[in-house]
C-alpha cells in the first residue's frame, strides 16, 4: 500500500508516526523545527489521513506498510518516531527490521495489551450521520453529548474533511477501524530484542505507561532510555511541544 506522506528538510532521514483517528497533519508544527536538522517524513497510516483504506487493519499489515514506504523511497537507515498506535507500529517495525532503524522514539505507549479506551468515542462517532451535516459544528455538538473533553473533540474534528459532491466525510476508515480495535490494542510478537538506542517518552499524567510496564520495555528494547514529561497527559507532543522537542532532539543528537 502507498502511503500518503509529507516531506521536510534535509539531513539523517527521520520517520514520524501519528495515533490511532490522527493523521499526518498532527505532527506538521515539530515536523518542521525537526527539519531543522533532518529530513522529516510524516506519514499517514492506512486507514487514516489521505492513505488508503482497507479492511485489514493490523500491527503486520502497517509495519509491511512502512517497509514499502521505506524502499519506495529508498530510506534503508533512519530514525523512527510513533506516538500511541504510531508507537507500537514502530517498535514492531524496529523489531522486525532492526537493520533499517538508527534510533527509536515511542511516545506513551508500552508494548503490551491494553484494555479498550475508546468506546465512548466510538460510541459518539458512530451517532454522527454525516449525509445530514451542513456546518461542521454540527458535527461537535453531536460529539458533546458523549465527549465532553473539547481538546479530544478537536483532535477528532481535525479528521473531518469534504469528499466527493462537497459532502462532509471521515478521513479515517472508521468502520475499520472499529471491527480491528482488538488487534490495535494488543502487543507484539519479537523473538530477538531491539538491541539499538530507544528513547521511551511519556505523559506525567497518562495512564498509558506505569511502572509496571518497564520490565517489558527493558526486555525487548534494553539500550532504552525513559523520560517523562510532568503535566501532560497522552498527547504529551501537543500538550508540550517544547519539551517534547527538546528531549527527542537530545536523544537523537546524542
Amino acid at each position: 500500500m502507498q502511503l500518503n506522506f509529507k516531506v521536510f528538510g534535509s539531513g539523517e532521514p527521520l520517520i514520524i508516526l501519528h495515533g490511532l483517528l490522527g493523521s499526518l497533519d498532527n505532527w506538521q508544527s515539530l515536523a518542521k523545527k525537526y527539519a531543522e536538522h533532518f529530513t522529516v517524513y510524516i506519514v499517514d497510516l492506512r486507514n487514516h489521513g489521505k492513505s488508503p483504506h482497507s479492511d485489514e487493519f493490523s500491527y503486520e499489515d502497517m509495519v509491511e506498510d512502512l517497509l514499502e514506504f521505506c524502499e519506495t523511497n529508498y530510506i534503508f537507515n533512519c530514525h523512527l518516531l510513533g506516538h500511541s498506535m504510531g508507537g507500537k507500529v514502530a517498535m514492531q517495525f524496529a523489531i522486525n527490521y532492526p537493520a533499517y532503524i538508527d534510533k527509536l522514539i515511542v511516545a506513551d505507549i508500552a508494548p503490551v495489551q491494553y484494555e479498550p479506551g475508546h468506546n465512548e468515542i466510538f460510541e459518539a462517532l458512530s451517532k454522527v450521520d454525516l449525509s445530514l451535516i451542513i456546518k461542521r459544528e454540527e458535527v461537535d455538538q453531536i460529539l458533546q453529548e458523549k465527549i465532553s473533553n473539547y481538546s479530544v473533540r478537536q483532535f477528532l474534528m481535525k479528521g473531518l474533511t469534504r469528499g466527493e459532491g462537497n459532502k462532509f466525510e471521515w478521513k479515517f476508515n472508521l468502520t475499520a477501524i472499529w471491527e480491528n480495535y482488538q488487534n490495535i490494542l494488543g502487543t507484539f510478537e519479537a523473538s530477538e530484542p531491539f538491541e539499538k538506542p530507544s528513547l521511551f517518552v511519556s505523559g506525567g499524567n497518562s495512564s498509558y505507561v506505569d511502572a509496571s510496564n518497564f520490565y517489558i520495555i527493558d526486555h525487548y528494547f534494553p539500550k532504552n532510555t525513559k523520560e517523562v514529561i510532568e503535566n501532560v497527559g497522552h498527547w504529551l507532543h501537543a500538550e508540550n511541544p517544547k519539551v517534547f522537542y527538546e528531549k527527542t532532539f537530545n536523544f537523537l543528537s546524542s
